[in-house]
């Protein structure tokens, strides 16, 4: 394949495997999709996705779906949590949903769950539902929410709580503040026990294979480890937003039991494609940026955590705000991630302006045997192009993006 911004080789070369292990599979040569971006309750609606799964077939191997717990705001893309066990949701009903998953299922596709837990909706400032599963009712109380809670708003839970008459936990929060809803404190026996049933719910009862979790900077990633160990998953991703230290801890925390979003990968593609750091953007690319070692892929002892990304529901270019876009080149984008190792995953509105050009790239990816501990070295690098060659199971990978770059012969690659 070739195009103006991406060339993918292939040469043949047999490697062992290695063996599975926790957290996310050793080895795994899958793909993900973010199969939803701001707003997209069309498209992202769950008799859509449902249609789309002979499409996926064969090039997603896993689709990251929005929160698909029934929320107060009936226009509400699921960050606003206030049901656990209701799945009715902006996106379809639970029927639709479970039958989605059922579809994606005999199709090879594996569904995974935005698990927002770091947060809560309330009825008010306090009122939580009362939620019957397997014959138990779950609630949570004010008792669950943390001492300090809102503790950067001016109107501070706190005072709230003392003019109202109500106790909150002895617990301050973990981690960062949420404005806007109630944290959760996840010390709270309570909090643990109906973050398990949910979780168990999400498995056991819809199908789903595994947990994106929102907001982990909130509370302390040793508790992700319990609840996946509670649920028997083997796929989890967290959204540690943050430097790439803090993302090693963060997976640290977690004893390795979760991958994370390498957020530091992303960022050295903007950069090289803006051709400045920050996201400034310039006139030219810089495509040196992308021999960086300040991210999760390139740690061979961290690769096998990293879920790399150029592009998510946050970071892309919404009607109400910029955000932080990649401008430009999201072919190169793409094809650079879908080269490398890490376990790629793909935004929705890519897919849908490429759909073409992403499947070639997998293709490429899984003709090669890319899996996300694959090795890798530089091949080329300038401002102008840059170039990997990166080692599967069943073969090497070339990657290269920018222009001008001479294309090699097959035997160079052996160096």
């Amino acid at each position: 394949m070739k195009k103006r911004f991406s060339t993918l080789m292939l040469a043949a070369l047999s490697l062992p495997a290695t063996l599975m292990a926790q957290g996310w599979p050793s080895n795994y040569g899958g793909v993900m999709l973010q199969g939803f971006y701001w707003d997209s309750f069309t498209q992202s609606a769950w008799t859509k996705l449902e249609g789309r799964a002979t499409d996926f077939k064969g090039y997603f191997d896993l689709v990251w779906v929005p929160q698909s717990g029934k929320c107060l705001n009936s226009t509400s893309m699921g960050y606003d949590p206030y049901y656990f066990f209701n799945q009715n949701s902006t996106f379809g009903t639970v029927d639709e949903l479970k039958s989605m998953i059922s579809v994606f299922k005999a199709n090879g596709i594996g569904t995974i769950a935005d698990v927002v837990v770091n947060h809560h909706g309330t009825n008010g400032w306090w009122t939580f539902p009362a939620e019957t599963y397997n014959g138990t009712t779950y609630q949570l109380f004010t008792t669950d929410i943390p001492a300090d809670d809102d503790r950067n708003n001016t109107v501070k839970t706190a005072k709230q709580a003392s003019a109202d008459g109500v106790t909150l936990s002895t617990n301050n929060d973990e981690g960062e503040d949420w404005p806007g809803m109630r944290d959760l404190d996840h010390k709270s026996a309570n909090v643990q026990n109906i973050v398990k049933a949910y979780e168990q719910f999400l498995v056991n009862d819809l199908g789903y294979t595994g947990f994106r979790y929102d907001m982990v900077k909130g509370f302390n990633g040793s508790h992700v480890g319990d609840y996946n160990d509670a649920a028997g998953v083997k796929f989890s991703v967290g959204e540690c937003w943050d430097s790439n230290e803090t993302i090693l801890r963060w997976i640290d925390a977690t004893g390795k039991r979760s991958a994370a979003f390498d957020f530091q990968f992303r960022y050295n593609v903007r950069d090289a494609i803006n051709g400045a750091t920050e996201g400034k953007y310039t006139s030219a690319a810089d495509w040196t940026r992308l021999n960086s070692t300040y991210n999760l892929m390139h740690d061979p002892a961290y690769r096998q955590y990293a879920v790399t990304f150029v592009e998510n529901h946050d970071t892309e270019r919404r009607s109400s705000a910029e955000q932080d876009p990649i401008r430009r080149d999201t072919l190169a984008a793409n094809a650079y991630m879908l080269a490398m190792p890490g376990t790629p995953c793909v935004f929705y509105t890519h897919y849908l302006t490429y759909p073409s050009e992403i499947k070639a790239m997998i293709d490429a990816r899984k003709a090669a045997g890319i899996t996300n501990m694959s090795d890798y070295y530089n091949y080329r690098s300038t401002t102008g192009y840059f170039a990997n060659v990166v080692t599967g199971t069943k073969g090497k990978l070339l990657v290269a993006v920018g222009k001008g770059f001479p294309e090699p012969s097959t035997g160079s690659l052996s160096v």
